[in-house]
């Protein structure tokens, strides 16, 4: 099992920066990837960013050049770091870990969700 405790989100004006954290716990030895989804309301939850353990990242092409995924492997922390925020970034973040199950595959695992509001 795998453990995702998120912290960092709120209310911010267009413009604006803000990070977010989760902390990663429990079997964490075979964890893939970590990452981070975002569902607004009405919306399919979409990938926004994501990290493997070989420190390759991926981004959603709305967030490239605003957005920084990064990771602490020593704390088992992976972050992300939202600069330009926008109304359209207005979402539930989620952070994500895929952990690699011999003889079954990718099994996901996710934090509560972090609400994100971008507003004037």
């Amino acid at each position: 099992q795998v453990q995702l405790v998120e912290s960092g989100g709120g209310l911010v004006q267009p413009g604006g920066s803000l990070r977010l954290s989760c902390a990663a716990s429990g079997s964490i030895f075979s964890i893939h990837t970590l990452g981070w989804y975002r569902q607004a309301p009405g919306k399919q939850r979409e990938l926004v960013a994501s990290i493997t353990s070989g420190g390759s990242t991926n981004y959603a092409d709305s967030v490239k050049g605003r957005f920084t995924i990064s990771r602490d492997n020593g704390k088992n922390m992976v972050y992300l770091e939202m600069n330009s925020l926008k109304p359209e970034d207005t979402a539930v973040y989620y952070c994500n870990a895929k952990r690699m199950v011999v003889h079954v595959g990718v099994k996901d695992y996710w934090g509560q969700g972090t609400q994100v509001t971008v507003s004037s």
